[in-house]
């Protein structure tokens, strides 16, 4: 018995636009696969759809809906929303899923599906499961037509106001009036509605990367390329600055001297500020375990511990939600205040770092005080196969090695990339030159042990 084909990768589906599992006819049958799961619970179940600014994203976005009409499902489409914008919105107008069309921070020609529940978190990788069995399931009908010969849906405007009132409702009126801010939206979904926000809390706003053709999302700009936010932070003598990625779930920050900061930066800062205003209780984060060990120190002087995961938002998301605490993130610029939301939503945390410079009346280069960022180092190494690196005795060997120099001032992540035929060995320590031998002799191992088990076998 074959096994279903395999849609989801770590953040849902993503590929070529146009080309299998994202052609018109995979995706019809797709909506037909969610529309069967959703109507077994309940008849005509909601589904709302929103994407990036990708010019194969509203067919994209027509695909799946008449696949899901066929299955007996509404839909409602917001046209160009954040990722984040669709988890919410799915849960505030009781939708029973939501579908945000993105491939994130990938170049143009790609595009993604990613599945929402009806509480706006992602799909468990179990219902994945449910939904790529449904799909294998269903016959295959070649479409008559291309992804590019499809309609547009109609858009809701109402969908993008609520989203913004949302966002606007969580923080006082006027809350950043007389702050300068730099909004670089990456050409993606963030366009317009980043501006919007800050807008109507009383910044002034200056903007970059708003120009969405449908072909230069992340192209030059962005939380991928944070130069021109950082360029254009200090021509414009902005406060602060801020560099999304096409699907705006996460966030660059800019200091007012033009430093780019990650998300282990602003976890530090908000976790900070959410301490001392009693609203991280207990003083607990979590974090994966790619964030600096420099993020793990400072908080450790700030009285606030620090619990790792696995990489990814979800685990993130899943870690928090387990331990029950309020703030998470991951280096990327991925910040998730689960009180407020229930995924990396880069609006917010622009937001929500933004009420903190102004309310201090401190520039951010200022509130990162105490937060100094270990010497890293990280080696991709190409690899033929992926046996469990534990049970490799070469690379367990020179592992221990590694872990007994470094001691208490230094820490190794070894793991296989989820996307590529790449093993990541990552090391942490005081001094980079140490760290960068360390690197290369365990990446050295790694090559050779595995390259010799492909030999034998």
């Amino acid at each position: 018995m074959t096994s279903p084909p395999r849609l989801f990768g770590t953040d849902g589906i993503r590929g070529p636009a146009g080309r299998p599992p994202l052609d018109a006819a995979s995706l019809a049958r797709l909506g037909r696969a969610l529309g069967g799961y959703l109507t077994s619970a309940g008849p005509e179940p909601r589904v709302l759809l929103g994407g990036d600014t990708r010019s194969s994203t509203p067919q994209i976005c027509f695909a799946l809906a008449t696949g899901l009409e066929e299955a007996g499902c509404a839909t409602r489409y917001g046209g160009v929303l954040p990722t984040p914008a669709v988890a919410r919105l799915t849960a505030s107008t009781a939708a029973a899923a939501g579908i945000a069309v993105s491939a994130s921070h990938n170049p143009f020609p790609d595009n993604g599906v990613k599945l929402l529940d009806g509480a706006g978190f992602k799909w468990p990788r179990e219902l994945e499961v449910e939904l790529e069995r449904r799909f294998a399931a269903l016959p295959r009908v070649t479409a008559a037509f291309q992804l590019e010969d499809l309609e547009n849906l109609e858009i809701d405007p109402t969908l993008a106001e609520q989203y913004l009132a949302e966002l606007s409702s969580l923080f006082s009126p006027n809350a950043f009036q007389g702050l300068s801010v730099l909004l670089d939206t990456a050409h993606g979904a963030a366009t317009g509605h980043a501006a919007t926000l800050f807008e109507a809390l009383g910044a002034r706003v200056e903007c970059a990367g708003n120009r969405p053709d449908g072909t230069n999302i992340n192209r030059k700009c962005g939380s991928t390329h944070p130069q021109l936010a950082a360029r254009e932070t200090v021509r414009t003598a902005a406060d602060l600055g801020f560099a999304f990625d096409g699907d705006a779930d996460r966030v660059i920050a800019i200091d007012e001297t033009g430093a780019p900061h990650d998300g282990d930066a602003m976890l530090f800062v908000l976790a900070r500020w959410l301490r001392d205003r009693g609203e991280l209780d207990p003083p607990r984060l979590v974090a994966t375990s790619m964030s600096n060990l420099g993020l793990e120190v400072a908080l450790r002087d700030a009285g606030i511990e620090l619990v790792r995961c696995e990489v990814g938002d979800r685990a993130v998301v899943e870690t928090l939600r387990r331990e029950n605490l309020v703030l998470g993130g991951e280096q990327s610029g991925h910040i998730v205040h689960l009180g407020l939301s229930s995924t990396g939503d880069g609006l917010l945390s622009a937001a929500l770092l933004a009420r903190v410079v102004r309310s201090t009346g401190q520039p951010l280069s200022r509130l990162l005080d105490g937060f100094r960022r270990f010497p890293q180092i990280l080696r991709n190494v190409p690899v033929p196969s992926k046996p469990a690196l534990g049970s490799l005795p070469g690379v367990t060997a020179q592992a221990r090695r590694v872990e007994a120099r470094l001691g208490d001032q230094g820490r190794l992540v070894l793991r296989y990339s989820g996307t590529e035929p790449l093993a990541r060995v990552m090391i942490e320590g005081r001094n980079q030159d140490e760290i960068e031998e360390l690197a290369e002799d365990l990446a050295t191992t790694i090559a050779t042990e595995i390259d010799s088990l492909g030999k034998s076998g």
